[in-house]
Order: structure tokens, then sequence, then C-alpha cells
């Protein structure tokens, strides 16, 4: 029997087996009846606030409701770009929780960051807060044995999983590649949004999920990201949405999943909730004093904060890729799309992953052809900083259509860039660096890497090998600024997932002064000390020249084999003593020197898998 099919009998078994594998409603009662007689149901305050915390954050989103009249909102905003006060902030607007706190997410681990969430929320609960999670299943809580606990924990505290592959928590290689071959549109189709909403006052969104690696707590990559913290009316329509998800056919209660079911049924015995042990816990004690110390909060959160009048949230529909409303299910990626296509004099764009859709390309083609074009500013990945080599290599490929016929300024992010070890220092001052003792690390084992199309997704993925050393960073922020005039914090990636498969949610502050603070932390990234430039390669032999880029514009044509190795454009590295250009600028080859197409990164099977997805990928587009 060949190799091929070895795989594909057991694969095309599970296929069969696990369709029709659903939980019945005599077993969903039977756990249900469980849960409810078995829940811990003690509480720790007895008070009507149930012993909240006073938050002078909390504080101001009152204050700023207060103030707002229907043709007049109030917001106070806060741009949360530094990790410490981003997770600062969570715990102590969880602390100051007097009703409610609801928490949807796209990733959620089991390693310091997300242990401590999870402890605090369950402490929430305790003392009487309603606290609802909704996370998506394929990246969170992979471990029935926490589940169970959490199910039964607290009366006030429930969990559900959006878009259970095989109606189960966790997910095996084999049901993950099952589920790609039997029901690809459904299992594509992902909730990425990022939201913390408490007593539907005051909420956080952006791109950060609940991991050590977003708040510069992984040892070896960190991500660069970006909150919006917002107070104000617009909290209310962030409580319209999480319902909408909440109460979605694709959010699954913990007693509708196999395995979850399972295990209730098979223990009765209701298990403890064990004290979380971090594996640097003197790190999480200075956050937690960090969340709770006057002065802290008021030099890192309240003082940055600003009062802005109108601000829109904005969110997809569950189940984006089958509503029968299109429209609306694409509400936020539309809007973002038109305030692009408005743009008059400059867009500065800071994304992940340059893949552009199809309705992306056609508005910054538009945008170019212009008489007086805007200036169009990304902030994006290198290779050397991106863990999704795979959806690099698309927007390698693509390289010379940004350049030319968008008018892309490329500015690729530093693996060591300065701007990010700044952040991580804060961070991680006066902490302990040494590795604690195996008996001491989290409960639930070590953070487990996730399975994805073409990789991992979680805390044991790493980008390719590089020929530096050192800790290294990757951009994971996505906003918008245009033409200093109004901004958007959010989890869209501007690319085609983002825009026709997941759901995506953000804000859009409509502030000039707000419209600054973004600006001013985009523009950071794209110094020289932070960024490479990708430009044109510089003409030397005219004919060869341009022999090699008709060649390379017809193969970057082709639906398949782009095998042409010699590309328009690569990345460039200020000289010394020279100041920063723009690629246009007739002594730009002067003050800038090439460095190669993938500067510092190291021959390894991750930049192969680049070179081929590049050659023979663009047909996975659409869902790398």
């Amino acid at each position: 029997m060949s190799v091929t099919c070895r795989f594909l009998l057991p694969l095309l078994l599970a296929l069969t087996l696990l369709q029709g594998c659903t939980v019945s409603r005599a077993q969903i009662r039977r756990a249900d009846a469980v849960v409810a007689a078995t829940t811990n149901r003690s509480s720790s305050c007895d008070r009507p606030d149930h012993c909240a915390t006073p938050s002078p954050l909390r504080a101001a989103a009152e204050a700023a409701v207060a103030a707002s009249t229907p043709a007049q909102p109030v917001h106070v905003v806060t741009l949360l770009d530094d990790s410490e006060p981003a997770l600062a902030a969570r715990i102590n607007l969880v602390r100051a929780a007097q009703q409610s706190v609801d928490v949807q997410t796209f990733i959620w681990d089991q390693d310091d960051a997300g242990q401590l969430m999870l402890d605090e929320l369950v402490r929430a609960a305790r003392r009487g807060v309603r606290v609802r999670i909704l996370a998506d299943q394929l990246f969170s809580f992979g471990n029935v044995d926490l589940l169970d606990r959490l199910a039964r924990i607290s009366p006030n505290l429930e969990v559900r999983l959006y878009n259970p592959t095989f109606h189960k928590a966790r997910t095996q290689p084999l049901e993950f590649a099952a589920g790609v071959l039997c029901c690809f549109m459904q299992f594509n189709q992902r909730m990425h949004n990022k939201l913390l909403l408490v007593d539907g006052l005051i909420g956080i969104t952006g791109g950060r999920n609940y991991q050590d690696r977003y708040f510069n707590w992984d040892d070896a990559f960190d991500y660069v990201d970006r909150d919006v913290m917002v107070g104000g009316p617009a909290a209310r329509v962030m409580a319209d949405s999480f319902e909408l998800f909440w109460a979605h056919p694709r959010a699954a209660p913990l007693t509708h999943l196999r395995d979850v079911n399972a295990r209730l049924l098979g223990d009765t015995t209701p298990p403890a909730w064990p004290a979380p042990k971090y594996r640097r816990p003197q790190r999480v004690a200075q956050l937690l004093q960090a969340a709770e110390d006057p002065a802290w909060l008021q030099a890192w959160l309240v003082d940055p904060s600003l009062q802005v009048g109108k601000v829109d949230y904005f969110s997809d529909l569950p189940a984006k890729t089958d509503a029968p409303d299109k429209r609306r299910a694409l509400q936020y990626t539309r809007h973002i799309m038109r305030m692009v296509g408005g743009a008059k004099r400059e867009v500065l764009l800071q994304t992940p992953y340059l893949v552009m859709s199809k309705r992306a390309q056609h508005i910054f083609r538009v945008l170019h052809r212009l008489p007086d074009p805007p200036r169009v500013i990304v902030s994006t990945n290198s290779l050397a900083s991106t863990d999704a080599f795979a959806v690099y290599a698309m927007s390698y490929k693509h390289r010379k259509r940004y350049l030319t016929k968008f008018g892309f300024e490329i500015h690729e992010f530093k693996p060591h860039a300065p701007s990010a070890a700044v952040d991580n220092e804060l961070a991680n001052l006066d902490t302990d660096t040494a590795t604690l003792p195996p008996d001491i690390v989290s409960p639930d084992g070590p953070a487990r890497a996730h399975f994805h199309l073409l990789g991992s997704r979680g805390s044991n993925n790493r980008p390719a090998p590089l020929h530096s050393e050192g800790r290294r960073y990757g951009l994971h922020a996505k906003s918008i600024v245009v033409d200093d005039a109004f901004a958007m914090v959010g989890s869209h990636n501007f690319d085609p997932r983002s825009d026709h498969y997941n759901t995506e949610a953000g804000v859009i502050v409509y502030d000039h002064a707000f419209a600054d603070q973004l600006r001013h932390s985009i523009m950071r990234s794209v110094q020289p000390e932070n960024a490479w430039v990708v430009a044109p390669r510089q003409a030397k032999v005219p004919v060869l020249t341009d022999i090699n880029r008709a060649i390379g514009t017809v193969s970057e044509s082709l639906p398949l084999f782009d095998l042409w190795p010699f590309r328009y454009a690569t990345s460039f590295e200020l000289k010394p003593g020279c100041q920063p250009m723009r690629a246009t600028d007739p002594d730009f080859y002067a003050c800038y020197q090439p460095v190669g197409d993938f500067p510092d990164v190291a021959l390894s099977p991750k930049l192969i898998i680049t070179r081929l997805v590049t050659a023979f990928g663009v047909g996975a587009k659409g869902v790398l």
C-alpha cells in the first residue's frame, strides 16, 4: 500500500465517523444536570457592587456616558501600544466590574498571560459578577480537564467555543485534516474578534489574544501589537455585537461538546480550581501591583487618554461566509474599504500580512491613478520577523504590483527592532529571568501547538532561523490612519482571509489628536533602525535589467510556476550618515544599500517553503 493510501484511508474513515457525531439532547440534559448539581455556588462577596475595586478607568467611562447625548457623544479613548499597560488595564477593569464582564477572543493559551486572565475572571465570577467567555475553538482551551473545571467553577461564569470542529473542544491533527476535506467553508471561517467589555461601559478591542507573546512575556519571540480602550456610548454597540455572537448557533456551550460532555458524565465529582502556577511568578506579581497602583495607572493609562466625540465600533456578523444578509455581514470590512477609498493626502497602514484582496487592490489602484494621489505608507513584516512565512510568500510574490500599481512605500519590520526591545524591557523590569523548576510550571502542561493549514499557531510556533541572535519581534498590530483625520484599530489584517472568511472587529476614532497618536506609533516602526525599505533594484545594466523585469512580470502574473528568482524589488538598508528618504527620491540609491530579498534569514526549510509557496501557492491566497 502506498504512503498516500495509508494516509487517506484513516482520514476518510475519521471523516465518515465524525460527521454525524453530535451530542444528543439527552446527553446535553444529563451534562447540564451534572453541572447544576456540582457547581460551586459559594460567593466571596455579599455587597451590591460585588466588591468591585475602584478604578479611574471605569470612572472615566461612567463620566463619558453621563455627559453624552445622542447628538453629541462623549468618549474617553486610550491607545494601548505598550504591552504592560495593555494587560494591566484588562486586570484593572475586571477587578472593577460590578455587574458583567464579556470576553471574546481568537486564541486563549494556558501560559502565564492566559492563566492570569482566566484566574482573574474566575475571581470576578466568585464575587458575583456575570462572566461570559467566547473563544474560537480551534486555538483556545484545548484542555478538557480545564474546561471541566470552568463548567462548574461558578454559576456566574459561562464559556462557549465558537465553531467547534466536529463538536469537540480539542481538535486532533487527523480531525483537522478531516475538517478541511469535509466542510472546508465552515471549518475555515473563524471568529477573529477581540473584545473585553466591562459593565457595558468600557471595552478593549484590537489585535491582542491571551497568550504570552502578545504581552512581551515570551522568551524568544514577541509581538508588537496594539489595542484601544474605549469608554462611552460605543460600549453599547460592543455589547450588542457580543450578544449576536453569544446567541449564534456556532457558539457552543461546553455541555454540547463531545469530549467535555463525556468528561462531565464520566466524573460527577466537582473538580477544584487550583491556584495558577506561573513560569515567571515575580513578573506576574509586578503586573498585578501595577494594575492596582493609582500613580502607575495615572501615568500609563489615565494621562495618555483623550476625550473625543464620535467613535464607531464595527463588527462583522457571525458565520460571515454564509450569512444571508451578506452586505451587513461584511459591515466592518466594507467600512474599512470606504474609509481608505476616501483618502485625499495620506494612508498609513500597519498590517502583519501584506496580501491584498481584490477589492482592496481595486481601491488602491484607483487612488494611485488620481492626478494627485495620496501617499500610501505600509508597515508590515519581513520574513525575518514573521511566524507566518507561507503568508509572507504571497506578499513577496506581488512586490512589483504593490510598488508600481498601488504606489506603496513598504517598510518591513526588523526582527530585533530597537523600538520593540524598549517595550519588552518595560514589561520585564526587575523580574525573575531564571528558568523555574518543573514543579511550578502550568498545571495544564506546556503551551500546546495549534495545528494550522501551513504550520502551527501557538507558543511553539517559531519564525524562520536567522543569522543573527537575540530576542525576536514581529508585527501583529492592525491599524490605519487616513489624512490625520480619523484612525482605525482592530483585528482586520487587510487580507483576503479577513475580508471573506474570518469575522473581524475594531473601532474607528474620528479625532485629530488620536490620529496623531496612532500615526506617531506606526511611523516609529518604519524608522530605518526598525525596518528595511522595499524598493526596485537599481538598474545597473539597462538592457539586461529590462529583460529581467519583463521575465519577472510574466512569471509573477502566472497562476502557477512563478519560478523566476530575480525579483523586481529587494530590501534596502540606510547607509550611515544619510537621512531617510523615499524610494522615489533621485538620491535613494546613493544613501541606501541592498541587503537581499530576505535579509538576516538563514537557509532553512521555512525559507525553502516560502520560495515554493511563491511559486505554486497563489491559489491558496484566500485561506492562508
